[in-house]
């Protein structure tokens, strides 16, 4: 696992044991305070406004995956923020909410597959975007070569990687990762995000 994972489970609290101790409860995890205002000042912007605004931004969608935990089933979720970040190294990263339960599995596997999702896999997406349950029951899927991350059927493209660093950045957690295999089998074109509507695109 790599080193980086190992510090941020133990700042959190949940890995002062080794990785093969039982996980804590997501909701035991503790939340620092990291907003960039002070307590008695007003944000500048509302949420809501917020989410308006950056929703006019349109955005692929991804499937983040990591092998099976304790449990033996493997652990997923929709991620609409991901990007490509460096060339050399081969690096990319994904931001996940800091009260996400999956991401603590992901963070003890210390690995991670970005299933891209094509423009026909919309009910994918909401199936991994939901929390609890058996996201993958009834999902095609194969261990991707590296890291044995689930590796989703028919996504137009793939990238298989090892957790490099985790920063926080307020309420979320940027998570890079070194890319150790990838792939794009084609097919489909990118199923897209925009306005809370998913879309496809046209040249």
């Amino acid at each position: 696992m790599a080193a980086t994972v190992v510090r941020y489970l133990r700042s959190a609290g949940s890995a002062s044991a080794p990785a093969s101790a039982p996980a804590r409860e997501p909701s035991a995890l503790p939340r620092a305070d990291l907003r960039a205002v002070g307590a008695d000042e007003r944000a500048p912007v509302a949420p809501a406004e917020f989410r308006a605004v950056l929703g006019h931004f349109a955005s692929g969608v991804t499937v983040v995956t990591a092998p099976a935990d304790q449990d033996g089933t493997p652990a997923g979720f929709a991620c609409q923020s991901f990007a490509s970040l460096s060339l050399d190294p081969p690096l990319v990263a994904f931001m996940v909410a800091r009260t996400s339960a999956t991401w603590p599995r992901i963070a003890r596997a210390g690995v991670f597959c970005v299933n891209v999702l094509g423009e026909r896999q919309g009910g994918l997406c909401r199936r991994f975007a939901v929390s609890g349950g058996d996201k993958f029951a009834g999902t095609a899927h194969t261990p991707a070569p590296a890291t044995g991350s689930p590796l989703l059927a028919g996504v137009p493209a793939w990238i298989d990687c090892r957790v490099h660093a985790v920063h926080t950045g307020g309420d979320h957690l940027i998570v890079v990762g070194r890319v150790e295999a990838l792939g794009a089998p084609g097919g489909d074109g990118p199923l897209l995000f925009h306005r809370g509507r998913f879309g496809r695109f046209t040249a």
